[in-house]
């Protein structure tokens, strides 16, 4: 049976002193458990007690028992298992990108808001060849394992109108609606620069009637186009923000993976210039 919190306060002095860092024998007690903070670091302790158990929380901490989940980690080896089917040389054809040689092994490089990142068996780099952050890596091997081939159609739909995005509406208006509305409302000339900075563009005429109009390409087959009315105080309108994607999307991303893709739009327009 796993060591409990409750097991390892049992076998500490029970002082409080403090000495480990932390403010008492519980909360150490918990970090040993659930963060793996080695036994040792109270100086209380003598060296046979940490002997003796140090090793069986190790196994617990190695087979996942008690200690706090990286979600993110988790996240990212399930989504790499997902695209590991999926063969490079396929690649190009189904979610776009050029595919090229380093060191002899196949690495596909896939056009990333202005830049480019670089996918090999190794993992996903940006261009700089700094790795991606898991979250990014997660949303593009997702987007490996669920990309088809359909072509951007060009017919834009808010998420409410996707199948099966109840649920995010909310999540959508306060992650990446609201933050926009709030930093841009009155300074659209910012928007438009930090779009440029990004690799977006303003578009007009096709129909469009919002005061901002500015269309991404996050990635070859997954375009986002940016609505913002300013909204007018004499008649009680508020800016308004709407973030609107081509039919297609759902045959390329999931439900989870459009709402990163917002969020991270959002960051990227709302990150202050280099």
């Amino acid at each position: 049976m796993a060591l409990s919190v409750v097991d390892i306060y049992k076998i500490l002095p029970r002082t409080n002193c403090g000495d480990c860092g932390y403010a008492s024998c519980l909360a150490f007690a918990s970090m040993v458990v659930s963060e793996k903070v080695p036994l040792s670091r109270c100086p209380h302790l003598d060296p046979e007690t940490v002997a003796r158990y140090q090793p069986e929380l190790d196994a617990q901490h190695a087979a996942g028992k008690w200690t706090r989940r990286d979600l993110a980690a988790d996240a990212h080896i399930w989504a790499r298992e997902r695209a590991a089917s999926m063969a490079l040389e396929d690649l190009p054809a189904r979610i776009g990108g050029r595919l090229t040689t380093e060191n002899g092994a196949s690495v596909l490089e896939l056009p990333y808001f202005n830049s480019t990142v670089r996918i090999s068996a190794d993992g996903i780099r940006h261009a700089d060849g700094t790795e991606a952050g898991r979250w990014e890596q997660v949303f593009i091997y997702n987007h490996i394992a669920q990309g088809g081939r359909r072509e951007p159609t060009g017919r834009w739909k808010g998420l409410q109108e996707i199948p099966n995005t109840v649920s995010k509406i909310k999540s959508m208006q306060a992650h990446a609606e609201a933050p926009l509305r709030q930093r841009f409302a009155g300074r659209l000339d910012e928007l438009v620069a930090a779009a440029e900075r990004i690799g977006g563009e303003r578009i007009t005429g096709g129909g469009e009637t919002a005061d901002i109009s500015l269309r991404f390409t996050p990635l070859p087959r997954i375009p986002v186009i940016l609505r913002f009315w300013e909204g007018d105080d004499e008649v009680g309108l508020d800016p308004e923000v709407k973030l609107a994607f081509d039919e297609t999307i759902p045959e390329h991303l999931d439900i989870e993976s459009i709402m990163f893709l917002s969020e991270q739009l959002t960051k990227m327009l709302m990150a202050p210039e280099a």
